[in-house]
């Protein structure tokens, strides 16, 4: 009787199970249901830096007018700070802060060797500190640059709206416009006069970052904060030479032990 009962049982919640999941599969794959809302194509002129070639090139002039290089990106975030300072000169890099921009350091010159050229770092204190750790592993023939432009700041106002952390509209205004600056100036295919592949480290903050990102891949820029980004953490953006970007990393901290890993 029990064996009896438990095959109806067993053929009772198959029955549902089909009829339930292909209820759900409808839902799912209802040409009128599978996506909210429609994405928006690729701008493969997104940098305004695609070649003009006239339809009469001839293919020597088509190859000089063609950028031939590949950029890669590294976005380094500053290591933990003072955050409980109000002061900005006393918002340095904490002791551990220091450690995590060693390991940082550590993991590019072990990655990548001499094949780093440029390293460009955020002019405010904890980035600057970070980077000037940073440098001690990199080529000793790495060109520096300090930039406001990579400087913290509130980018675009978040969706959905963040719940501690509310700037007033003024400040997106104003950040925002210095932000989407800082993005044109450093994340942008290669220059046709390029003739090889680059490595190049930005050393700034985790806002400027997550929106470049966003920027970079023709997200919505709004979504920036849905993404973490942990101190000391590595993202590695690919420009290539036809516009198209690719995200190889974002945030990885693989270099940092466990212990290390703090969001501040």
């Amino acid at each position: 009787m029990l064996k009896v009962i438990s095959i109806t049982g067993t053929i009772a919640g198959t029955l549902w199970y089909t009829q339930y999941s292909s209820s759900c599969k409808d839902k799912l794959l209802h040409p009128g249901r599978r996506l909210s809302h429609k994405f928006k194509t690729w701008d493969d002129n997104w940098d305004f830096m695609k070649p003009d070639i006239p339809s009469n090139a001839t293919d020597e002039e088509k190859t000089a007018r063609t950028p031939k290089a590949v950029r890669n990106i590294y976005l380094v975030r500053h290591g933990q700070y003072e955050i409980e300072e109000t002061e900005a000169e006393k918002r340095v890099l904490t002791e551990l802060g220091r450690l995590q921009a060693e390991k940082s350091g550590e993991r590019l010159q072990k990655t990548l060797g001499s094949q780093i050229s440029h390293c460009y770092i955020s002019t405010i204190t904890r980035a600057m500190e970070t980077g000037h750790i940073i440098l001690k592993h990199l080529p000793k023939d790495t060109k520096v640059e300090y930039s406001d432009l990579l400087r913290e700041g509130a980018p675009i106002e978040p969706v959905p709206e963040a719940t501690m952390w509310k700037p007033e509209p003024w400040q997106f205004f104003q950040d925002g416009a210095r932000i989407e600056a800082g993005f044109r100036k450093f994340i942008h295919r290669s220059l046709v006069t390029q003739e090889t592949d680059t490595h190049e480290v930005l050393v700034c903050h985790g806002n400027v970052i997550r929106y470049f990102v966003c920027r970079a891949l023709q997200h919505d820029p709004e979504g920036w904060l849905r993404m973490s980004l942990a101190n000391g953490s590595i993202t590695h953006l690919v420009v290539k030479p036809n516009g198209n970007v690719t995200l190889r990393g974002l945030g990885e901290k693989g270099h940092l032990p466990p212990e290390m890993i703090t969001y501040n």
